[in-house]
């Protein structure tokens, strides 16, 4: 099997065991089907020699990495707060005017974690979308192309609850979309481009005049 036809089954296994693992509580499954799809990522990338796939790829785990961690820092913020309140519940502080200040600081810095955690992920599905545009581009998969789109509705949806659900999806329709994958480089693909676009030294078609990338105009002016 070929490096590009390793990326098939790399990513298509990476992903179920990404969507498995979000039922499972250590998150090791996760961590492990993550590293399956970096690897397969990284394989489409160098084998149809677009570097931004798997840079646009990395960008949106780690702003994900960045708006989980930052979520959490301001929730355990917040405990205090909650401790106050659990004082006042068994009598140990009897001012319902103080209490209900400090639950008001609890319940407004949860709100900013949340739009905080929000907003990152809305920006990490836009990096998604790019890298899986290109790889719809490169290897006419569109379900990849579907799997951007689907998530970044996903996670604008997320300030309501319901992106939760539409990202799933989204993860569904990855799996299918990397088994669809070809075993070999397609018509778009470095064996069969005719040059690189000067510009950016992305692969182009040879009667290309305009960059799709760059969006570098070749035409005579």
């Amino acid at each position: 099997m070929s490096e590009f036809g390793n990326a098939k089954i790399l990513g298509g296994v990476g992903a179920i065991l990404m969507l498995v693992g979000g039922f499972v509580p250590t998150g090791l499954l996760s961590i492990v089907g993550l590293i399956l799809v970096f690897l397969a990522i990284k394989q489409i990338s160098e084998a149809y020699k677009d570097q931004p796939i798997f840079k646009n790829f990395l960008l949106f785990v780690v702003l994900n990495i960045i708006a989980t961690v930052a979520l959490v820092v301001i929730l355990f913020a917040s405990i205090g707060g909650l401790s106050y309140f659990s004082a006042f519940s068994t009598g140990e502080y009897t001012d319902p005017t103080a209490m209900f200040e400090e639950l008001s600081s609890v319940i407004a810095i949860c709100i900013i974690g949340w739009v905080i955690f929000w907003i990152l992920n809305i920006i990490a599905s836009l990096y998604l979308r790019k890298s899986f545009d290109s790889i719809a581009q490169h290897t006419r998969v569109d379900l990849f192309k579907t799997t951007g789109f689907v998530y970044f509705i996903g996670a604008l949806l997320l300030v309501i609850g319901i992106g939760a659900f539409v990202i799933l999806i989204a993860d569904i329709i990855m799996i299918i979309a990397f088994f669809q994958l070809p075993d070999t480089l397609t018509a778009s693909g470095t064996q069969q481009t005719g040059r690189m676009c000067p510009n950016c030294g992305r692969p182009i078609q040879m009667d290309a005049q305009v960059c799709p990338y760059c969006g570098k105009d070749f035409r005579p002016k």
